[in-house]
């Protein structure tokens, strides 16, 4: 028992030690049953790569303004819920859905978006939401089934959608627990499968995986010893002769050996960001196309880095319309449909559309009512996917009725949602390369739903 204890003390130190070096250190991951099932699968162009990109819109998107019905008899029941909040009818971007034939459109600022998907490169998964199993308004007024903790608080629903696993204390994301299962891919790897450019975030945090730390800047180093003046050049010896000595201590032995890999990592990612030919696709100068170009640049150094297999997390705030919804919203929708937009351009510049997955994720949706000068915390909302290998110009899932008091509202505008997050994660973690079989280790809660895979990805062979 003592050397199992000292073991499990080891770890958890040096867990601790990967996540405070500069940059993140890629974490250590632990031997995978799936060993190299995942290599299996190579993309359409040729190349065995794949990547994930989640888009988080955190404070809880009101996707009921973004992808609207255009019908005169649904726009009405719409027109009459969201009364000021309305889109006026003919501002709506028409899109022309393959499946299922219905008349909808994007918000008035969202031309990217609806380009993207009437060329069949984005699709709506519809109502999206934190369920704990299949819920109906009957079922939810009387509380027969489970429902999520703490419904409408975004801590929790956020901390739901990144984890999937809001009924168990586990505080494991559903991203790093796709990097456990496949720890054998890449072997030779320098750098994490997860890498975040909005700090840290538990859905990419695993059991025995943690994410890489950038910037849309680049790679954040120690302060003090990486400026280029004489004073700083003194410390970075000094800290490195530290960090070379015999350390006597395990501890302080694998402290040292993480902070010599961080400062190596960094200096390698640096160096090869800086020697890539830039892209010519231009991205917005908003914080989300910072760092959505930041993540198209470290694609394009993938084969430097040894990745066939990456996972980015990127985040947008201000979400959170409470209050002048009129004049927010369409920034935010606009900035949004903007960078997805030249993201996917940046992917097609590279030639790898078809092997990146771009995705999007919040809080929740709001309400449908308005509160006078903007919306409140909802449950269900619409979310987007985007790239070569989606089935796109498709709505996926049901599309609710947006009718307060109606057969999806739970009361105030709120949406019961029609489609769970777990069912979202499962299907892009398929296509991603989770093995069937282990699709249940990645998402424990999907077995409760009909099915894991809702359709939206042209699977690999």
């Amino acid at each position: 028992m003592g050397r199992r204890k000292d073991l499990q003390d080891r770890r958890e130190f040096l867990k601790r030690c990967c996540s405070i070096t500069a940059g993140g250190l890629a974490g250590f991951y632990g031997l995978s049953n799936s060993l190299q099932l995942a290599n299996a699968a190579v993309g359409p162009g040729g190349e065995d790569y794949r990547a994930l990109v989640c888009i988080f819109l955190f404070g809880g998107n009101d996707s009921w303004n973004m992808f609207v019905p255009r019908d005169n008899t649904n726009y009405g029941i719409y027109a009459a819920s969201r009364q000021n909040l309305a889109i006026p009818q003919g501002n709506l971007i028409a899109v022309a859905p393959a499946a299922p034939v219905v008349d909808y459109g994007f918000h008035p600022d969202c031309s990217g978006l609806a380009n993207l998907f009437n060329n069949g490169n984005l699709s709506v998964v519809a109502n999206v939401g934190t369920l704990l199993e299949p819920t109906t308004k009957a079922q939810y007024d009387a509380r027969s089934v489970a429902l999520p903790p703490q419904l409408f608080s975004h801590n929790t629903q956020t901390q739901h959608w990144q984890t999937s696993r809001p009924d168990s204390t586990e505080r494991t994301g559903w991203c790093g627990r796709v990097a456990d299962l496949l720890s054998s891919v890449d072997p030779s790897a320098q750098v994490a499968m997860n890498i975040s450019i909005f700090g840290n975030n538990v859905q990419q945090t695993g059991a025995t995986s943690l994410p890489y730390n950038v910037n849309s800047n680049g790679v954040p180093t120690l302060t003090g010893i990486n400026d280029n003046n004489t004073t700083n050049a003194i410390r970075k010896q000094a800290f490195e002769s530290i960090l070379n000595m015999a350390h006597q201590h395990r501890f302080a032995r694998e402290y040292a050996n993480v902070q010599t890999r961080a400062l190596n990592l960094a200096d390698t990612i640096a160096t090869e960001l800086s020697n890539a030919t830039p892209l010519n696709t231009q991205f917005p100068n908003s914080s989300l196309g910072r760092q959505l170009a930041q993540v198209a640049r470290l694609i394009r150094i993938r084969g430097a880095l040894g990745r066939t297999r990456q996972i980015y997390f990127v985040g947008a705030g201000g979400w959170d319309t409470h209050g002048q919804q009129g004049t927010r919203q369409p920034q935010l929708l606009g900035d949004l449909s903007n960078c997805m937009q030249a993201f996917f351009n940046a992917t097609v510049e590279m030639g790898i559309e078809d092997n990146v997955t771009t995705f999007t994720g919040s809080d929740f949706g709001r309400t449908l009512t308005s509160n006078g000068d903007g919306s409140d915390h909802g449950w269900g909302g619409h979310s987007l996917v985007m790239g070569g290998c989606v089935n796109g110009q498709r709505i996926f899932g049901t599309l609710p009725t947006l009718e307060i008091g109606g057969p999806d509202d739970t009361r105030g505008g709120r949406l019961i949602p029609t489609t769970s997050v777990d069912q979202y994660v499962a299907t892009l973690a398929r296509w991603y390369g989770v093995p069937q079989g282990q699709i249940s280790t990645v998402v424990p809660n999907v077995t409760r739903f009909a099915t894991d895979d809702l359709g939206f990805m042209q699977l690999i062979p």
